[in-house]
């Protein structure tokens, strides 16, 4: 069973040493300020994604409602209704012009 505090392949004694060696390098007085520094981060970074996430989905709804608006209707226009008269087009074709 994998131990539930393995980060990144680290084991539980490995993960307190790199604590204690944090602890020992920014002493107590900083680490509550870059804890809440992290924090103030984190929530930033989770608050500018789920904007992002929004303005694709609101980019990708206003895609979508165009296309269906502008989409052309398939009404037949009248030129194509009435029936062509072959023989009257070919005469018309082979008819000289005058110069």
């Amino acid at each position: 069973m994998m131990n539930t505090l393995a980060i990144f392949g680290l084991g539980t004694p490995e993960i307190i040493a790199i604590l204690v060696i944090v602890f020992l390098l920014f002493g107590a007085k900083k680490l509550p300020e870059f804890a809440r520094g992290l924090g103030k981060s984190l929530g930033e970074f989770k608050k500018a994604k789920s904007e992002f996430e929004e303005e694709l989905l609101k980019t990708e709804k206003e895609t979508v409602s165009d296309a269906s608006a502008s989409k052309p209707e398939s009404r037949p226009s009248p030129e194509l209704s009435q029936p062509i008269d072959v023989e009257a087009e070919k005469s018309a074709e082979t008819k000289p012009e005058d110069k």
